[in-house]
Formats: structure tokens, sequence, C-alpha cells
């Protein structure tokens, strides 16, 4: 079992950024790839990027290339989304989520454990 906790979400103005953390607890964490998702009101969940269980691999969504940036620190057993340049868009409750295996995913039905989830909300 693993338990996932995020943290960082807030209230920004657009052109702002965050930087949202998900600490990890339970079973290794270096053994799981992991993820970032979102979901906005009335829309389904969708991957927002995703890292490998090493880190040597990242995955971004187009509509934040060169915007986020995901990173872990297997040590802290935390991984991280840092968001920059936000748009009111970006709207949304993020979750990150834990893969078993090495090699990340960007689908949704390939994640095994799901934190709560942490509200971002950005103003115009």
């Amino acid at each position: 079992q693993v338990q996932l906790v995020e943290s960082g979400g807030g209230l920004v103005q657009a052109g702002g950024s965050l930087r949202l953390s998900c600490a990890a607890s339970g079973r290794t964490f270096s053994s799981f790839a992991m993820g970032w998702f979102r979901q906005a009101p009335g829309k389904e969940r969708e991957v927002v990027a995703a890292i490998s269980w090493s880190g040597g691999n990242t995955y971004y969504t187009d509509f934040v290339k060169g915007r986020f940036t995901i990173s872990r620190d297997n040590a802290k057993n935390t991984v991280y989304l840092e968001m920059n340049m936000l748009k009111p868009e970006d709207t949304a409750v993020y979750y990150c989520a834990a893969k078993f295996g090495q090699t990340m995913s960007p689908l949704t039905t390939r994640y095994n454990y799901w934190g709560s989830g942490t509200q971002v909300t950005i103003s115009s």
C-alpha cells in the first residue's frame, strides 16, 4: 500500500508560480513511476506530467510544456511539480499518482495509487 499526500496548491494570479509536492509513504517509493494529473469542474481527469522511477525520463502534455517541470527526490519520497507562467485554464484539482514499475505512463488507468488532490486556482 502507498499513501500519497499532495500540498502546495493555492490561489495565484495569472503569470505566477506554484510548486506542488507529493509525499509518499508505505512501499518503496523508488519502485514506482509517478504522475501528476488534474481535473477541472465538469471535465475528465487528465495527465499533466509523469516521471520514471529514476527520474531519468519525463513526459509532459502539450499544454504545459515549457511551463511545468516534474521532478522527484527518492531519498525524500517526494515528487514535485513546478508550475510557472500559470494561466486561468490551469485551474483544477491536481492529483499525484503512483504506478507500479519503472516506466511512466500518461494514462490514468495505469496508476495504482492516488492522492486526494490539492486545489490550484489561477485568477485572471
